[in-house]
């Protein structure tokens, strides 16, 4: 697959959830993500990996989203269909998920260098998002939220990355290396 049109794909996915979301509108993210899901696993020639990474993100995604929306770090635009993670931002999460086999395979073997971008791009993209399009709305001081961020990041992309590596590596035959 290329990394440059799966890099591309990803960013516009991004930039549809954003946008829309700061316009209040829930549905543009998912209906990108819908198609870049759709592209992405009929291309993957690691179809069954890419899944199992989906319902990881997924999992992750709820649960630090709810955490960050309930103990009043974060806020979101576009909050349908109910007051915690929206469906636009499950959505990126689940757009994300679909980049660590094609976009990232040199983290699958660095869970601290993993740890470290996590950590630094995770709270950027909020604050972009925040900033650009109000798309997130974060408190102030936004330091804790940024924190908070910061942290769940540099735990999800490890994690992801290192599942990945694994369940690659499963699927190869016997004996290779």
């Amino acid at each position: 697959m290329n990394f440059w049109l799966t890099l591309v794909a990803y960013e516009a996915v991004w930039f549809a959830a954003v946008i829309g979301a700061g316009r209040g509108l829930w549905w543009p993210g998912v209906a990108a993500t819908l198609a870049f899901a759709a592209w992405r696993l009929a291309a993957s020639a690691h179809r069954r990996v890419e899944w199992r990474l989906l319902a990881v993100a997924l999992a992750v995604g709820l649960v630090l989203e709810n955490l960050w929306v309930r103990s009043g770090l974060l806020g979101y635009a576009a909050p349908w269909p109910w007051p915690g993670a929206p469906a636009w931002l499950i959505a990126l999460w689940l757009a994300f998920a679909l980049t660590i086999v094609p976009l990232f395979g040199y983290l699958h073997a660095r869970p601290l260098l993993a740890a470290l971008l996590g950590a630094l791009g995770g709270p950027l993209a909020y604050l972009g998002a925040a900033r650009g399009w109000h798309a997130v709305l974060l408190p102030t001081p936004a330091w804790p939220a940024l924190l908070a961020l910061g942290a769940g990041w540099a735990l999800a992309l490890p994690l992801l990355a290192t599942l990945a590596r694994r369940w690659l590596r499963d699927e190869l035959p016997r004996g290779a290396p």
